[in-house]
């Protein structure tokens, strides 16, 4: 058949082996491998016969025809969209540091080419030079933990969902533990309290009001069937007005003078006092410690700054009762992330160092005349190629359901694209700025665009600048 003849019906379409015959699928082979170019080829033949077959009589038979050609590029746009990853580098605009939807809080670049090498060579994950023999895994974390945090012993599992999971079923399974009802929340997707104690095979107890919950109510729970206080920090709400609950020390009192542990599942996990200075509602690791919690456990891609994981330090007996446990295993992290979660807590010991290079805390502790200087001279790129745009007084967010009632000062571009020299709305221009890469998310208020270079890294500027003159110069 020649390569240029219409194919005007599913008579015509060439056999499967012919296409793939054609030298334009020489380079595709050799990229893509028989299998998957067969794969491409046949499906759109496949979308071919079934357009001719549904062609209706008020289309011409000209505008629904093909040729080989047409077929092979076809195929050819089905390779490359099937081989491009799903998982692509955005600009993060939108002022929510920790964005769940973009992979919460992006590595340190030390974090980040640990995580690399640890990868794509042989590692010490669990072999200890010193003796020749096997090691622990997160022994080179639980050092760091122990001399952030002060405390005697320290785990790491995959997130703290599993944290809390495995911490309820080594030390509460087949017994009560005792919760605020304020306390039983919900953290995002299947993650809440009361069906995670339920997987755990420990009993909820609950005790006070959603608003309310005093001393004499934990006392009064407390009985032989408990095994251990648990306490949820309320990361991702805030309650207000007529209420009450007991402070840390006070219930870390309670237990230990019924020989019971404190939990304390705190959530977004700090380790930054200068960070905790901004955001006073989320606790230090090291003062709640020092309060007297038995068991801690948060999150190492919130407040952290780090890798996916759930950190769990504490008493030393509960903490090796854990290590023992069946679900460890199901539960562990995997080199990579243990590599960057290292990287990340060395930089802590030297804080400086650490607000500098971990993302989370530069983006949350930047300077308000940088942001200033920053956006003044991206609003003066813009206005010189005749885009309308502004300094705007906006707020930015800690995001991933920490520290819900901050709100970060910012100063932010404002763009209005209805009066650009190429015209537009702001939820089309949203919605070009995601379409062709480098892709951007950002948000819009008032008729305007909203850029927020807080969370844009400082060298995604110039490419962010050059999207925007794209789409409105």
């Amino acid at each position: 058949m020649s390569k240029s003849m219409k194919i005007n019906t599913p008579r015509d379409l060439p056999p499967v082996d012919e296409v793939m015959r054609d030298e334009k699928l020489a380079d595709a082979l050799q990229r893509h491998g028989h299998a998957m170019v067969l794969r491409a080829v046949r499906n759109a033949l496949d979308e071919a016969r079934e357009t001719l077959l549904m062609k209706s009589d008020a289309v011409t038979t000209s505008t629904l025809s093909y040729s080989v050609d047409d077929l092979i590029r076809k195929a050819l746009d089905k390779l490359e969209l099937w081989s491009t990853p799903l998982i692509q580098h955005v600009i993060n605009a939108t002022g929510a540091i920790l964005h769940s939807n973009l992979g919460r809080a992006p590595l340190a670049s030390v974090a980040a080419e640990a995580a690399y090498n640890a990868g794509r060579r042989y590692t010490t994950l669990e072999y200890n030079l010193e003796e020749g023999a096997r090691g622990e895994r997160t022994a080179a974390v639980e050092i760091l933990l122990q001399r952030l945090a002060s405390v005697e012993s320290a785990l790491v599992v995959n997130n703290n969902a599993a944290a809390v999971l495995l911490i309820l079923a080594t030390l509460a399974r087949g017994r009560e533990v005792v919760v605020s009802r304020g306390e039983l929340v919900e953290i995002g997707g299947s993650f809440r309290i009361p069906e995670i104690m339920e997987e755990s095979g420990a009993m909820l107890r609950e005790i006070g009001t959603t608003n309310k919950t005093h001393p004499d109510d934990y006392l009064r729970a407390i009985g032989d069937e408990t095994a251990a206080i648990l306490k949820v920090n309320r990361s991702n709400f805030r309650i207000e007005g007529f209420t009450e609950d007991v402070a840390l020390d006070k219930l870390a009192t309670i237990a230990h003078q019924h020989g019971l542990p404190l939990i304390y599942d705190l959530g977004s996990g700090c380790l930054s006092r200068e960070l905790h200075g901004l955001i006073r509602e989320e606790p230090l690791v090291l003062d709640a410690m020092a309060t007297g919690a038995d068991v801690i456990c948060f999150s190492g891609d919130k407040l952290l700054g780090g890798p996916q994981s759930g950190i769990i330090v504490g008493r030393r007996r509960y903490i090796e009762a854990m290590r023992r446990h069946p679900l460890l295993r199901a539960f562990r992290c995997d080199k990579m992330t243990l590599a960057a979660l290292e990287a990340t807590l060395l930089l802590y010991l030297n804080p400086s160092r650490a607000h500098k290079e971990i993302p989370l805390l530069a983006m949350a502790l930047a300077d308000k005349d940088v942001l200033e200087k920053r956006v003044s001279s991206f609003v003066n790129a813009l206005n010189e190629a005749d885009v309308p745009a502004s300094m705007y007084s906006e707020s930015s967010i800690v995001g991933c359901g920490s520290a819900p009632g901050c709100k970060l000062a910012t100063p932010v571009v404002a763009i209005d694209p209805s009066c650009a020299p190429r015209r537009s709305t702001p939820d089309e221009l949203l919605r070009q700025l995601r379409e062709e890469k480098p892709f951007v998310i950002a948000r819009a208020g008032n008729g305007r665009v909203m850029l927020d270079l807080r969370t844009v890294f400082p060298e995604e500027e110039d490419t962010l600048l050059q999207r925007l003159l794209h789409i409105l110069a």
